[in-house]
């Protein structure tokens, strides 16, 4: 679904996350940034994509790996979200949409054969110096700190 791809330039952001601090792409400057892009908390999908990364949280520290999880939630569901299944990174509540179309992940979709807009479930890999080094639009919501770490052998 997004236009943008490995090469390009990450698109700046800043957004609220949990505790209702504000973060930026400025934040993880030197560092590789997992952002991944999911549509919603708390729903099979989601969760399994959101467990998987912090059961593999360590392996991907020690790859290099920041992680960071963009939904339209709100600060309180993300708070939820996290408590109840002890995720180990922060989640940007963008209920405004603003990092979600900044990264074109918004769009139409199809399910049970209704069509809606919403989030494409997509991840960006973005290196040390702000540019897009990955892009996984088929993501496997079980294994995808496997694929991610994958892609880099």
């Amino acid at each position: 679904m997004t236009g943008l791809k490995e090469g390009d330039k990450a698109p700046d952001f800043r957004g609220v996350i949990e505790n209702g601090s504000e973060v930026s792409l400025a934040n993880y400057s030197g560092k590789k940034l997992v952002l991944y892009f999911y549509p919603k908390d708390n729903t099979p999908g989601c969760t399994a994509q959101a467990c998987n990364l912090t059961e593999n949280q360590q392996l991907l520290k020690n790859a290099g790996f920041e992680i960071l999880g963009v939904s339209a939630d709100s600060v309180t569901k993300h708070q939820n979200f996290i408590s109840k299944y002890d995720l180990g990174f922060s989640l940007i509540a963008d209920e405004e949409k603003e990092v979600i179309k900044a990264y074109q992940v918004w769009g139409p979709k199809k399910f049970m054969g209704k069509e809606y807009d919403g989030i494409h479930r997509t991840t960006f890999v973005i290196n040390e110096q702000g540019d897009i080094e990955r892009v996984f639009t088929k993501v496997k919501t079980k294994e995808h700190a496997n694929q991610i770490l994958e892609s880099y052998k």
